[in-house]
Order: structure tokens, then sequence, then C-alpha cells
């Protein structure tokens, strides 16, 4: 972790110039509440339950204005002015390693491990750009119910259990600091079709990851000023679960790449504060994601792929690929 520390510092200086920049321009109201469902999964591949193999999330997103009062002080001190939600979610990342059906995988694969982590996200926008603060608290290892989860929905199935949850990194509390900013860049529009590119940059801090984040998504469609593109879980590059329709059918592809500087994952590092199984972490990861979201009667639907490129060095099978849903409602 310390060998890879000065390169994410240095990094983490440039977004954070970035994260403190105020942009002045007026954003779109949304009176109404949100509620998002996720899931991510690997099972893309047939025969595939390895490394990331499932993420999901629940979340709740205000109404703009409606901010508790420190909170909405806080944000205007630390970004300037803009629009402020501030939103609510609670997920569950599982990872495994290659060999599921060993009850003791080898000490060099990933380590078994799940984290279970509620946040709480201060969403603040102007018409060009969206800016995100937030504060994740949780615990990994099995009080975070991966096991439970995996093994549940494999029984109830019919699949094979995997086997090798009782070498799962043990019981840590989960501490996770977040600040992103990604920006809306108008390129222009021919037939009724617009296109745009969102830049984006962010960092991490916290026991579960420290992190360093930038990159970018071009997207073609209507209604694009609807939103800041699809939602992932993070680490992932995300445009939040906050919306608001401009037009009754609103619809972009989408394609984007982001690049990751990280200094320390819990579930590659092992325990910071114990001895754990641990493998040998890479410090560069690079993503590319794809997908289509469609707006329409107040809901917003998004199906993605995403390949990333290995995040440890004994990883198996190249380029690790999955697949992210996602449902959201207002009321």
């Amino acid at each position: 972790m310390l060998v890879r520390l000065p390169r994410f510092l240095a990094a983490a200086a440039c977004v954070g110039a970035f994260i403190g920049a105020p942009a002045l321009a007026a954003p779109l109201e949304d009176p109404k509440h949100t509620i998002t469902i996720q899931l991510e999964n690997d099972s893309v591949r047939p025969g595939s339950d390895a490394y990331y193999t499932n993420g999901m999330r629940i979340a709740y997103t205000s109404p703009t204005g409606q901010v508790p009062g420190w909170l909405a002080a806080m944000g205007k001190g630390l970004l300037g002015e803009g629009q402020q939600r501030f939103a609510l979610e609670l997920s569950q990342n599982m990872y495994t390693p290659f060999r599921t059906q060993l009850t003791n995988p080898p000490q060099n694969d990933r380590p078994y491990a799940a984290v279970l982590m509620g946040t709480l996200s201060l969403i603040q926008d102007t018409d060009t750009s969206r800016s995100v603060l937030a504060l994740g608290l949780g615990v990994i290892g099995p009080a975070a119910l991966g096991k439970e989860v995996q093994n549940g929905f494999h029984s109830l199935i019919s699949q094979t259990e995997n086997r090798g949850w009782g070498t799962q990194l043990s019981n840590q509390p989960v501490i996770q600091l977040t600040a992103e900013r990604t920006w809306r860049v108008a390129l222009g529009q021919a037939g009724g079709v617009e296109a745009d590119m969102l830049p984006s940059v962010g960092v991490g801090a916290g026991t579960f990851r420290i992190y360093a984040q930038g990159g970018g998504t071009v997207r073609i469609g209507q209604g694009l000023r609807s939103d800041f593109g699809a939602p992932r879980l993070r680490p992932g590059m995300t445009g939040t679960d906050a919306y608001a329709p401009t037009q009754p059918f609103a619809w972009y592809l989408f394609a984007g790449v982001n690049g990751q500087a990280v200094a320390w994952d819990e579930t590659l590092d092992g325990l910071p504060f114990s001895n754990s199984r641990r493998v040998a972490a890479n410090t560069f990861v690079g993503e590319a994601q794809f997908g289509l979201t469609a707006m329409a009667w107040g809901a917003r639907l998004t199906l993605m792929h995403v390949l990333r490129s290995n995040e440890f060095q004994r990883q198996r099978n190249g380029t690790f690929q999955f697949s992210s849903a996602s449902i959201s409602v207002k009321f």
C-alpha cells in the first residue's frame, strides 16, 4: 500500500482541483422522489462465477432543494452554488476466487470477501456539471452476508454452492469517502438526435478503497439534458440516480472508458488491522462500458456491459466482464 500511495496522492491533488472549482449555471429542478434498484453480475459468460461476482443496491434520491441544512451548507461551502439533492443507498458487493469449488482456495487467488455498506451522498448540479460527495459506513466479512446471499440464490436455482466462503476475510468495519465531478459538454445535434460528452473525475479514500479515477462517456440520443449518465455501483464511473426527464420519452446509447490509480483495495490487499489472505494488486485498472438508457412515464431503465482489465497479478482469463441493469421510478 505504501509503495503505491505517492502516485495516488499526486493524482488526487489534480482531481481535487477540479472538484473544488465551482460552476455557475441554472440546473433543472426535480420535485419528485426517486427509488432505484440495481444489479451487477458476471454471469454474462456461461459458467462464470469469479472475482467481482455480484453487486446490488437499493437507493433513495430526494427532490431538489430538500436537503438537511447542515448538509446543504457543507455542500455550498465545498462546491459553491448549485441545485442540491441527497441520496441514501444500501449496497452489497461480493468477490470470489477463480476456483469456487475448493473449500481452501489457493493463497495466490483473490480472497472471498463481501462488503455491505450504507452511503449518504450529496448531489449538487449546475446546468453543465454534477458534483457528488459521499460517505459510506459498513462492514466487510461474514456480517456482510455474502455467503448467505450467494449460496442461497444458487440453491434457489439448483446451482452448485460456492464452497470456500469459510476462508473469507473476517469482520471489520468499513468507512469510505468519495468525491466526484462530471461535466456535460454538448457536441451537436442532427435530425432531432443529440450528442454529448461526459468527462468525469473522482477520488475515494477509506478502509475499503483508496483510488483516483478519470474518464469520459460519449452519448447519442434524445433528451440528454435529463441526466449526467448511467448509474453504476462504485467505484465504477457513475452518473448517479438523479434525473429529471426533459421530454415524455428520452433515450441514449452510450460508450465510455475510465482509468483508475489504486493505492489500496481491501478485497485484494487484505484487512488493514489484522493478518489475512491477500494478493499482489495492480496499481492501474482500466474499464470500458457501453449500453442503453431509456426514460418514460417518469421511470429510467439502464442496461450496460462492462469490460475491466486485471485487478491483480495472477488473475486468469484475460479481460473481466460483467453486466449491469438498473431501474428507477419517481413518486
